[in-house]
């Protein structure tokens, strides 16, 4: 599963679900051991991280959302995905 970016002890990934339950783009997020799904609009599929945390990535989605869009269309094609910067 590749990484796309790590910040405050959040890992993101996106990877390719063939026949997966979450059809639409979204990404995962681990925290400390715990996961969500997260459409690429910012609505939870699946899962939950800490508040403070689940906030600090509804920041990072806003600001990289044309890049993680640009992301699903390589990973819908069978191509890589490139990282995406940290929040800062």
């Amino acid at each position: 599963m590749p990484v796309l970016s790590s910040f405050y002890g959040i890992i993101i990934r996106m990877y390719r679900e063939v026949g997966g339950k979450h059809n639409l783009p979204h990404i995962h997020a681990e925290y400390s051991g715990q996961e969500v799904a997260v459409s690429l609009d910012g609505k939870v599929l699946d899962g939950e991280i800490p508040r403070a945390k689940m906030k600090l990535l509804d920041a990072w989605l806003e600001i990289h959302k044309e890049e993680l869009e640009a992301n699903w269309k390589l990973i819908s094609n069978g191509e890589q995905v490139f990282r995406i910067d940290p929040l800062k």
